[in-house]
C-alpha cells in the first residue's frame, strides 16, 4: 500500500473513478482541492517534468475548448501564471507518492510507479461535466 496525494477537482466523475481504480489496487489517498490550493509556479512545476507545456493543461477547459487559450503557444512560465490564476486550467490529477509527482492519469505509468491492480483500465482524465467556468488567459 502507497500513500498518494491526489489533487482533484470537487465533483468530477473523472477523478472520482481514477480514485476508485487506486482505492481497489490497495492505495490510501490524501484528497486535496487542486482548485483551492494555494499553488507557487516552482511548486507547480515539479509535477510536469520534461513534458511539453502543451501536456501540462486541461484540454477540456473551456478556455482551451474555446481557443482564447492556446497551451501549445506558451512559455514555461506563461503557463505556470495562466494554471495560478486560473487552477481549472491545470491537467489533473496532479499526484505525489514516495518522492515522485506526476501530472494526468496514465494507468500503465502509475502502475509500474506504485502499482494498479488493472493496469489496462480505462478511467479517462477530466471531467465530463461541462462547465461555465470563467477564462482568464
Amino acid at each position: 500500500m502507497t500513500r498518494v496525494v491526489f489533487w482533484e477537482k470537487p465533483g468530477c466523475a473523472g477523478n472520482a473513478k481514477q480514485q476508485a481504480l487506486l482505492r481497489a489496487s490497495g492505495h490510501e489517498l490524501e484528497i486535496r482541492d487542486l482548485l483551492a490550493e494555494p499553488w507557487s509556479a516552482d511548486r507547480l512545476r515539479r509535477f510536469f517534468g520534461d513534458r511539453p507545456v502543451a501536456e501540462w493543461f486541461n484540454r477540456q477547459a473551456p478556455c482551451i475548448k474555446s481557443g482564447a487559450l492556446r497551451p501549445e503557444t506558451l512559455t514555461d512560465s506563461e503557463a505556470l501564471a495562466a494554471m495560478i490564476a486560473e487552477p481549472l486550467l491545470i491537467r489533473r490529477p496532479l499526484l505525489e507518492a514516495l518522492g515522485r509527482r506526476e501530472v494526468g492519469f496514465d494507468p500503465p505509468t502509475i502502475a509500474a510507479w506504485i502499482g494498479l491492480s488493472d493496469p489496462s483500465a480505462s478511467v479517462g482524465e477530466g471531467c465530463a461535466r461541462i462547465g461555465a467556468a470563467r477564462c482568464r488567459p
